[in-house]
Formats: C-alpha cells, structure tokens, sequence
C-alpha cells in the first residue's frame, strides 16, 4: 500500500512512493480538479532543500505542461515566498517539500491563485486521481523557464514593511541547518541592524520540527546559548513555513507564544488558531476575538476568512508549530503589509524579536511576562486510525463521568472540534486526536508549569495504550 496521503497540510508520504509517476499522477489531478476555476493557466514551482526534490519538481513541471499550464521554476525557496509569488502572478503553485518529517519523506503543496487548497479541494483531487492513472506514460517535456526573482520580492515585502533598525544590536544566532531560508532569513535580520552569526549549516537535511523538539536539538541549542553570547537563537522547519525561536538561555519558545506575541505586535483584533493552541490567548484579553478551529492550515484560513467576511478588520491566524497567516492588511506605522494567509516562519521571527527590542526587555522576560503556563505533548507511533478511533470514542462516552481521568482530576469541559480537548481542574487541560501526517496518536497537555505538563502527557499516553490494548482483547 502507498503511504501517500492528504494529512494537515499537504500531500505527503515516503520519496519511493512519491517520485516518478505518483508525483506527475497527483499533481495533474491537481490541475484537472482546478481546469474551470479562475486565474491564469501557469503555475510557480518551488522545492526545499531535499535530495529528492529537485527532480520531484521536475515531474510537476511535466504534469504541468502536460496539462496546457505553463511552468515556472521559482527554485528553492521557502513555502510563503512561492505563495506570495503566486498571488502576485494570479496562478497556481506546487511547493515540492515534506516539511519537518525525515528526509526519506516528502510532498507536494498546492496552492490556488487565491492561496492554499480547502479540504475540498483534496476531495476533488482524488477524484480527479483516477481519470489519470489510467491515461499512461509521463511525457518528455524541456526544463521550465526559471524565475530567481521570487526570493527577493518576499524580502523586500518584510525589509520595506518594518522600520529600519528595529532589531539594532540584538546578537542573534541563526543556526542554518538544511532550511531553505538559511541565507535569506540571515540576510533580512542583519538588514534591521540585528548582529548575526550564521551556525550550523548543513549539506545533508536535518529534519526540524518546531513543536515536537528532538532531543538533539534541544541539546545543540542549549549548548549554544551556554555561551552568553547571543540574545536569541532563529531557525526554521526545512520549507520556512515554521519558525523555532530560542531565548538567551536556550528556552525555545512555544510557538503559540510566539504567535501571541506577533499578534499583539501586529495589533490583531481577531485570532484564529486550532484547538492546540493555549488558553492564554482568551486569558490576555488582548483580542476582540478569539476562534478556535481544528487543526491544519486549511481550517485556520477557513476561520480568517469567515471572520474578514463578517467585518473583522485585523485578522491573524497561527498554530502550536508557530506558523502565523496573516488574514488581512495590517499598518505598521506608515506602511502596510499586505495580507499572506499561508502559513510562515519569518514574520514571528521577526515580529518576536522586534517585540522584545521594542519593550526595552529580553525575549526570555517577555514571555515570561505573557504568564502564558507550560504547555508539553507527544504522541504514540505506529497507531492505527482505527486503534486511535476506538479510543477516542470510548474517552468521548466517559469523559464526563470522569472514570478514565479520575487519576489526573475532575473534567471541568469538553471540546470534541478535532479529538477530545478536556478542560480539567486547577486551570489544566488534556488532548487526545489521531495525527493528520502519520499513523500516530498524539496527546497535548495545558497546565502551570512544564513538569504538570509533562506528567500530563506521560499518563495520558500510558493510560490510552492501555486502555488500546484492552480493547484489542476484546475483539
């Protein structure tokens, strides 16, 4: 069987299942389920840093052609800067990358004139999958025509947005691993006066996950801050449409948190974020209003725009991984910057450091300063859909009768938008949902501090493995 699949963000799978003939299959259905929308018939083509993508991007380029678009090669580049080159172009995009997950993985984003794909959308995709399996071979078509101009635009939409010297004397490590924004992102912070100092760098790709952190991360970075020699360390996953911030002692920062804080920077009135985002932002009283979604870009956009359409004037949109989309046009000072409802790295990064800079503080002070608690999760591998269904079906008929969580306290509410969210007492909460990317199910915790957190996560995993095994003994 494939391991291709449709997940929170994307097309994504292992690179045997994807090269070749599956990559040009579902790419043109891609173009067949959008042949009678609007916007004009080409397509930008970006890649990240992976070994397999760039010949990966040269299949969707064939599809491409194949399927009467024209195909333009925007190179390497991050995730948002292929969407906003899109928009600028009134065409499609197909974003080669897998994101965060390994290197023997990867996928495909698609994106319409108008931004990312709906859940919709996927549906028309695989529907459209089977008329093209049975068309044939791949065509030999001629390279796409390049386009190295896209990267600087997306600099130049943040270097002409901000003020200049916002980020003057902040000493930042920009640990560059294998993320396709290694060069941009060390070029945009010095050019608002920050001391950089690019580390890390890398040939072969290093897999970053901004919400579940290896350990060897977390190991390298704290060894880095040991020094005392930077204020804050940046990175992003390897498409940069995540961000990973740490403070002057190696903390790395929630990525909700960071999303919070470039909210109140950008002066939002409406935030959109999913389900596992924490409760400090209704707890902030900051925003006019808070809407929570299920998680995955595609619900997040879905919530900007219910709200844009309803009168909301400065709309935001960010989940637990710190990815933020911007909803609407937002003043920053004299300037605007235009609406980019994708998710990205770069802005939080930026706006988290301006932030701090702005306030007269470190970063590590004004997070502690947002009093926003501890947040912790994992999850269980190589768990079935099926395994993680029963169990949160089971949790769904006992979570208020509160047998199952009677070792961890008393259920205070129930929050069933994607999983099962309990609120607990003592201003604590528990999550359970089957992972959209892979066969897993992962479990978030919300308490005061990061060991309640922690031992949240570790009894939920251990009590819902077992009570998974119960049940397949009953069966």
């Amino acid at each position: 069987m494939s391991s291709l699949k449709f997940g929170t963000s994307g097309l994504r799978g292992l690179v045997t299942d994807l090269v070749g003939w599956p990559s040009y299959a579902y790419t043109s259905a891609f173009f067949r389920s959008v042949s009678a929308g609007e916007g004009r018939r080409q397509v930008v083509i970006g890649r990240d840093l992976r070994d397999s993508s760039h010949g990966i991007a040269a299949t969707v380029a064939r599809a491409a052609a194949a399927s009467g678009f024209e195909a333009i090669d925007c190179g390497a580049l991050p995730t948002p800067a292929l969407a906003l080159e899109a928009m600028r172009r009134g065409a499609y995009a197909v974003m080669v990358t897998g994101s965060h997950i390994p290197e023997d993985r990867n996928g495909l984003k698609f994106y319409r004139p108008d931004g990312e794909i709906t859940k919709d959308d996927e549906v028309a995709i695989l529907a459209a999958l089977g008329d093209v399996t049975a068309v044939g071979e791949m065509p030999t078509l001629a390279a796409a025509p390049s386009e190295p101009g896209a990267v600087e635009r997306y600099h130049r939409r943040y270097s002409e947005a901000f003020a200049p010297e916002i980020l003057k004397g902040l000493r930042i490590a920009v640990y560059q691993q294998s993320s396709v924004a290694r060069d941009l992102l060390t070029d945009l912070l010095a050019s608002f006066g920050a001391h950089l100092t690019p580390i890390g760098r890398s040939e072969t790709f290093v897999p970053i996950d901004t919400e579940a952190h290896r350990p060897e991360d977390i190991a390298f970075i704290r060894e880095v801050m040991a020094s005392g020699d930077f204020d804050a360390l940046v990175t992003t996953d390897g498409d940069a449409d995540r961000p990973l911030v740490a403070d002057g002692a190696g903390r790395i920062v929630r990525g909700d948190v960071l999303g919070l804080i470039t909210a109140r920077y950008l002066g939002a009135d409406t935030v959109v974020v999913p389900v596992t985002a924490g409760s400090a932002l209704e707890q902030s009283g900051g925003f006019g209003r808070v809407v929570r979604t299920k998680v995955g870009s595609p619900f997040v956009i879905a919530g900007m725009e219910q709200a844009t359409g309803a009168g909301a004037q400065a709309v935001v949109g960010f989940e637990a991984n710190g990815g933020f989309l911007l909803g609407s046009d937002v003043a920053l000072g004299s300037q605007i910057l235009p609406a980019l409802p994708t998710r990205d790295a770069v802005l939080p990064i930026l706006a988290a450091l301006a932030a701090a800079r702005a306030a007269g503080t470190s970063l590590a002070d004004l997070v502690t300063s947002l009093d926003a608690g501890e947040m912790a999760s994992d999850r269980l591998p190589n768990t079935s859909s099926e395994r993680s269904g029963a169990f949160l079906e089971r949790l769904r008929e006992e979570a208020f009768r509160g047998e199952f969580l009677r070792p961890i306290g008393s259920p205070q509410s129930v929050d069933e938008q994607d999983g099962i969210r309990i609120g607990l007492d003592g201003g604590r909460s528990i999550h359970f949902r089957a992972s959209g990317n892979a066969p897993e199910l992962r479990c978030y915790a919300e308490a005061k501090t990061a060991r309640d957190a922690q031992d949240l996560v570790r009894w939920g995993l251990t009590a819902a493995a077992a009570a998974m095994t119960e049940q397949a003994g009953r069966s």
